[in-house]
């Protein structure tokens, strides 16, 4: 309890007194104010958030922060949009916001005795093109499921959430009905981030032009897309890596191949708790301290975004509805998608690339959805440039003079980036890197332009 003494004697007047108690109510209400700027300063706002709908007769809303660009290099109505997925499933994306791409993140580099606060992010996606985060699926995040049954259990539902609450987003402003649209994404959103392009790609062959949505490209980093090839290359890879012996991976196949045979069955849930138990038992193999970068002596500090956005200000000015409590990733969502985890999107990437363009990049240091899961599923791809893209010269990037960033696979519409000294959240560890992979892929220049590729055969002519 505070006490605070106003006078000294029973004869002063209490006039003065009341100007004392007013003054000081008024100093800690500034004090306070003062405090929650500080933690969300006014830079750092959205260009706009709010709900959006997915279903007419439903009251579930999907929650969006958007970000206009900061320096467009055209004017807005050509400039184009990003759009964010988490992972999980039922992790917010919120995470990839205030963790790793948004113009303003965690500071997650603080000492121990340091304030949490927000700092400008140096390698935001927003430089150049506008920047909205999905809060997906319903009951993710800030986003509300009016009742558990409505949340989606499979790909095809999540793809119809997220195509109703786009369409109500590009409505909101007819500047962006002509903005070119890439759907981005990280881990399980490597399920997501396809699902919606193919369910776009669908659904603009059944509308008239003018109510189509204007896909242009879709991006998958670190991303579980094809669980049954990927759940196959845990062993070899660490092992190769050194990280474990030859006993220890004939262990590890021994349950890989359990996670195979029981999705190649159909039996999704137990396939699921297969595939879990591999990726336990690699744990406990390497005792790292995470797989998803195993470089890292200590885990992604990813609940910091989980405590700035319990704070009620915060979710004030993002304009979140009042009783939604914040979960950095949801238990509920999880469990709905469990029986989805192991089922495989191939097919819609492979109709992307056809009809669209595809980026997928890897941290190097990712053992989860690294660059040998990925390489494993890519090569069996039912599209007819694979041969030409598997024989294509894999170019060593440089973003900054001479320092080395990564490598560039290209032929046609599919690229592939490894990113060097980074794990599984690719915009955190490497911001600038991957500022400059996003930029120069949806703008097609550097390495990544038309044309600049070539095969091992054409090498040889």
């Amino acid at each position: 309890m505070l006490l605070i003494k106003l006078s000294h004697t029973p004869m002063e007047s209490t006039a003065p007194n009341r100007f004392l108690l007013i003054f000081f109510f008024f100093c800690l209400d500034t004090k306070l104010a003062l405090s929650a700027a500080s933690l969300f300063p006014k830079e750092a706002l959205p260009t706009k958030s709010g709900y959006l709908p997915v279903n007419p007769s439903s009251d579930s809303t999907i929650f969006y922060l958007f970000y206009e660009a900061q320096k467009p290099i055209s004017t807005l109505s050509k400039t184009p949009i990003l759009i964010w997925l988490q992972g999980g499933p039922g992790c917010s994306s919120m995470i990839g916001n205030f963790y790793e791409l948004g113009p303003w993140r965690v500071n997650f580099n603080k000492k121990p005795d340091e304030p949490l606060a927000l700092e400008p992010n140096p390698g935001s996606w927003n430089r150049k093109f506008g920047l909205i985060f999905i809060d997906n699926p319903i009951g993710t995040g800030f986003s509300v499921a009016s009742k558990p049954e409505e949340i989606p259990r499979n790909q095809t539902r999540v793809a119809e959430h997220l195509f109703t609450a786009l369409k109500a987003f590009i409505k909101s402003d007819s500047s962006f009905k002509s903005r070119p649209i890439y759907i981005t994404g990280e881990s399980y959103a490597g399920k997501y981030v396809p699902a919606i392009g193919y369910y776009i790609l669908k659904k603009n062959a059944e509308l008239p032009s003018w109510d189509r949505i204007n896909l242009a490209g879709v991006a998958i980093g670190n991303g579980l897309t094809d669980p049954e090839i990927q759940v196959s290359t845990h062993a070899a890879n660490v092992y190769f890596s050194g990280l474990v012996n030859e006993r220890q991976r004939g262990e590890l196949e021994m349950l890989q191949s359990e996670a195979v045979a029981l999705t190649k069955a159909g039996n999704w849930s137990a396939a699921t708790d297969a595939r879990n138990r591999v990726l336990q038992k690699l744990e406990n193999m390497t005792g790292l301290a995470t797989l998803y970068d195993f470089s890292k002596k200590e885990a992604y500090k990813d609940e910091m975004v989980e405590e700035l956005l319990q704070n009620d200000d915060v979710k004030k000015v993002l304009g979140v509805k009042g009783s939604v409590v914040y979960e950095i990733c949801s238990d509920l969502v999880g469990e709905i998608l469990h029986e989805d985890v192991m089922k495989s999107a191939k097919y819609m990437v492979e109709w992307l690339v056809k009809e669209s363009k595809v980026l997928l990049y890897q941290g190097h240091f990712d053992l989860r959805d690294g660059v040998v899961s990925t390489e494993a599923w890519v090569k069996t791809l039912n599209w007819e440039g694979i041969e030409n893209f598997l024989n294509a010269e894999r170019k060593v990037w440089k973003v900054n003079g001479d320092e080395l960033s990564g490598y560039v696979q290209k032929w046609g519409s599919l690229t592939n980036v490894v990113v060097l000294g980074a794990g599984h959240l690719v915009p955190t560890d490497q911001a600038l890197n991957s500022q400059a992979m996003i930029e120069d892929w949806v703008l097609d220049s550097g390495l990544f332009q038309k044309g600049n590729y070539s095969t091992t055969f054409m090498n040889q002519i």
